[in-house]
């Protein structure tokens, strides 16, 4: 079958990882906090977080303002957001996919809520994705089979029809397990290679 819709993941392909680890022990270094005692609860709740169970404010208030600092929520919220940045040669390829190939576009990816929504606005997602299977709107993480099973019920297409990019290799392997084509992504050069082995040339 011909394809006919792109499932693709944000961190790591389209943009940076908004608040990876580097970035937290940057925060932490930034307002002189105690990076290990932070992370210890950063990683009871990112899960929780990343699902949409817990906002943004509610996930702070569990890993550092259980207790009095010097700094607001709001620096340190705004910290985060500023951490991340767009890989504008994958946006553009993408986009050039899009309209050549006639393609559906949809982000199927792990992110808390603020952290997304602030990220599709900066950067102009919303220009060229046509819907959004993040797990903060599902509710459902991957490697979940099940948030693939959503994207194809919301995309109305076959496995058959989709190709997936993601620079996760597990994530990669249960997309190809369900029988969508996927890719690996490590850098654009290698990706464009294999979308233009199956056809997907931009001109």
């Amino acid at each position: 079958m011909p394809v006919t819709t792109l499932f693709l993941d944000v961190g790591g392909v389209l943009l940076n990882n908004g608040w990876e680890q580097k970035f937290r022990r940057l925060a932490a270094d930034t307002f002189n906090y105690d990076f290990d005692e932070m992370e210890a609860r950063h990683h009871i709740i990112f899960e929780t977080h990343e699902e949409g169970k817990v906002t943004v404010e509610q996930y702070f208030k569990r890993v550092l303002f259980y207790k009095q600092r010097d700094f607001t929520l709001a620096q340190v919220r705004d910290f985060m957001f500023a951490q991340s940045a767009p890989y504008p040669k994958m946006i553009e390829y993408i986009k050039a996919l899009k309209e050549q190939h006639n393609l559906k576009i949809a982000v199927v990816n792990n992110e808390a809520k603020a952290l997304n929504e602030y990220r599709i606005q900066q950067f102009g997602l919303d220009t060229f994705v046509d819907f959004y299977i993040s797990s903060c709107y599902v509710h459902v993480r991957k490697p979940d089979a099940e948030i693939f099973t959503l994207a194809l019920n919301l995309s109305h297409a076959k496995a058959e029809q989709v190709i997936f990019i993601d620079n996760t290799q597990m994530f990669v392997e249960v997309a190809t397990e369900m029988g969508i084509k996927s890719i690996l992504h490590t850098d654009y050069l290698s990706t464009s290679n294999a979308l233009a082995a199956i056809g997907l040339h931009v001109e």
